[in-house]
């Protein structure tokens, strides 16, 4: 029996899934001020607004329990670029909760519930950007700094994430990877005691879009 017990753990550690977060930017999350909305730089007449192309695009996340990862893919949205000149001066998209889909038919449906994104009270999550900045503090080969509120679950924060951002003519494609803890945003659901819900989860967005 004593014997048993080495191996019995060694079976549990190799079953541990290894935090999502591990090796990847961690987006910077504050409270909203309320002169938040006043700080979006008010673009020129010369802007142009321009449509996501949801086609080419996609909006992801990646969680965790203990023993198993699960994507969840955002099958619908809408969202906004702003070019003024050759430069992205805003960007922005609205989520619409009904349509994530995540790897298990059953876990879908349990996101969907108010143990996580309470989908009934709070149908879409939002995106609106603040500020877009060239440069980024962050490792690895960024061109931006993207800021602005973000809102899950009916919870508002501000947050601060690295992009990739290429603009070509008329046309702009950007991505980005970055973590938050989801109980920042409300969702503390903390899973079964034997499978706990890690808090990280990884946000995987790529945007594309053109003037119509």
């Amino acid at each position: 029996m004593r014997s048993l017990i080495p191996a019995l753990l060694l079976l549990s550690l190799a079953a541990c899934v290894e935090d999502v977060g591990k090796g990847r930017v961690a987006a910077d999350v504050q409270e909203v001020t309320e002169d938040a909305e006043a700080e979006a730089a008010t673009p020129s007449e010369s802007a142009k607004t321009l449509k996501v192309d949801k086609k080419g695009s996609t909006i992801q996340a990646l969680g965790a329990k203990i023993t198993a990862t699960h994507p969840v893919d955002f099958k619908d949205f809408e969202g906004e670029v702003t070019l003024d000149g050759d430069e992205v001066t805003a960007a922005s998209f609205t989520v619409t909760m009904e349509t994530l889909e995540s790897d298990h038919p059953k876990l879908t449906e349990h996101l969907k519930n108010e143990d996580f994104f309470d989908v009934p009270n709070h149908p879409t999550s939002v995106f609106k950007s603040t500020e877009i900045k060239k440069g980024s503090n962050a490792e690895g080969d960024w061109t931006h700094t993207v800021t602005g509120n973000f809102t899950i679950r009916g919870n508002t924060k501000r947050v601060s994430f690295p992009a990739r951002i290429k603009v070509e003519g008329d046309k702009v494609s950007a991505d980005t990877e970055f973590v938050i803890n989801r109980k920042d945003f409300g969702v503390v659901y903390p899973g079964r005691p034997d499978d706990l819900v890690q808090d990280n989860v990884r946000m995987t967005i790529k945007l594309k879009a053109k003037a119509s």
